[in-house]
C-alpha cells in the first residue's frame, strides 16, 4: 500500500543520511567556543542546515539546556556530575526570518542561549550539515515558532527531540487558515520550493477556518498535499490540538474543543477523511490532546494551556508544547515515519 512505501521510504532515507538539502559550502574548520560568552553563542553563518555538537560539564556538577533562534528548545537539560563531560549533537534550521514566515527577519546568523539549573557549556562545535532530513511544519499559532513568553507552539518544541541529522524547519504562522497559508506569497509560495524529496512535511491548519466551508477546506487540504508530492516530499496530515473547554461532565464533547466551525464543519473529521481517501499518515493529535486534557481534568489541564496566565484556553504554555510536542514524536517513530533512533525519549 502506498502509505506503508512512504513510512518505509521516509525512515530508510533518515537512516542512511542520504542528503535532502543542496550542497552547501563546508568552513575550512568547525566553529568554535570563541563565539560563545558564559550564557549565549552567536555564529556569524548564511542560512542553512547546521550539526552542532557540545560539551557539557565542569568542575562542579551542572545541568544544562539549550534554546536557539526564537526561542526553539534545540536540546533538553542535560545532567552532568561534577567533573565529568556529557556530548550532545544536534541539528539546526538557519533561515530569514528566523521565527514566522510573516515576522521580522531576527538576527543574521546562529545564536545558542544557555540554560538549565547550573548551565556549563566546555566546547562546541559547529559545522554546515552534510547528512540530514527535514521535518518542515504548515500549521498556525498552536504550532510556530512563538515570539513571547509564555506562549509556544509544539513546533517550537519539538526539535528537543529529534537527534543529529533531524532538522525541523518551523514555517507554522500565527493567525492562519487553509486559505490565507496558500494564498500569502510568505508562506506556502516560499515553503514549497525548500521541499526536497523524501523530507516530511506536517500539516496542522484548522484553528483559524473558522469561516471556511468544508468544500472549500477539504480542497484546500488536498492542494497541500498534492504539492507536498509534487516536490517528492512526504505529506503527514495533523488533526488540530483541541481547546481546553470542558463540559459540566469533565469531557471535551463539544464543537469549541473539538474544532466544529460556525458552519458546522467538523476539521478533524475533514483531516481524517482527506488522509483516507488521498492514502496520506495521520497524527490524530485531535484525539491524543482530548484523552490526555481530559485525563488532567479542569484543573490539572490549565497548565498544558495559558488559562492561569492570560486566560487563554486555545494555547499553549512551554511545558504544555513540549508535552504535544512529545505526542507527536511518539506518533512518527510508531508509524515509522522516524526511526527510533533518530529522536530523544523522554
Amino acid at each position: 500500500m502506498r502509505r506503508f512505501n512512504l513510512a518505509l521510504l521516509a525512515a530508510v532515507a533518515l537512516a542512511s543520511g542520504l542528503t535532502a538539502v543542496p550542497a552547501q559550502a563546508h568552513p575550512a574548520r568547525p566553529l568554535g567556543l570563541d563565539n560563545c560568552t558564559a550564557d549565549a553563542c552567536h555564529f556569524a553563518v548564511p542560512p542553512g542546515t547546521y550539526d552542532v555538537k557540545v560539551l557539557l560539564g565542569a568542575d562542579t556538577a551542572s545541568s544544562t539546556a539549550i534554546s536557539g533562534e526564537t526561542r526553539r528548545s534545540l536540546l533538553p537539560e542535560t545532567a552532568a556530575p561534577a567533573g565529568e563531560r556529557v556530548a550532545r549533537s544536534f541539528t539546526v534550521n538557519v533561515r530569514t526570518p528566523e521565527g514566522e514566515p510573516t515576522g521580522p527577519d531576527g538576527t543574521p546568523g546562529l545564536d545558542l542561549v544557555l540554560g538549565g539549573s547550573a548551565p556549563a557549556l566546555a566546547d562546541i562545535k559547529v559545522t554546515r550539515a552534510r547528512h540530514t532530513r527535514q521535518i518542515l511544519l504548515v500549521g498556525d499559532s498552536t504550532v510556530c515558532d512563538q515570539p513571547g513568553d509564555p506562549y509556544s507552539g509544539w513546533g517550537q518544541q519539538l526539535p528537543q527531540y529529534l537527534r543529529k541529522g533531524v532538522s525541523v524547519a518551523n514555517y507554522a504562522d500565527s493567525g492562519e487558515s487553509t486559505v490565507t497559508y496558500l494564498s500569502e506569497p510568505r508562506l506556502w509560495a516560499t515553503v514549497q520550493p525548500l521541499i526536497h524529496r523524501g523530507d516530511l512535511v506536517l500539516i496542522q491548519l484548522a484553528h483559524n477556518d473558522k469561516t471556511t466551508d468544508e468544500a472549500t477546506y477539504r480542497a484546500n487540504l488536498e492542494t497541500l498535499v498534492a504539492g507536498v508530492r509534487e516536490k517528492g516530499g512526504n505529506p503527514v496530515l495533523v488533526t488540530p490540538i483541541v481547546r481546553r473547554w470542558f463540559n459540566s461532565d469533565g469531557t471535551l464533547n463539544n464543537g469549541t474543543a473539538l474544532l466544529v466551525n460556525g458552519l458546522g464543519v467538523d476539521h478533524p473529521a475533514v483531516i481524517r477523511s482527506v488522509a483516507a481517501a488521498e492514502d496520506v499518515p495521520l497524527v490524530d493529535l485531535t484525539a491524543k490532546t482530548k484523552s490526555l486534557v481530559e485525563s488532567l481534568g479542569v484543573e490539572g489541564s490549565k497548565a498544558i494551556y495559558l488559562y492561569n496566565e492570560k486566560r487563554d484556553n486555545t494555547h499553549t504554555s512551554v511545558h504544555g508544547a513540549t508535552v504535544y510536542a512529545g505526542l507527536v514524536r511518539d506518533e512518527l517513530v510508531a508509524q515509522g515515519l522516524v526511526p527510533e533512533g533518530a529522536v530523544r525519549v523522554g
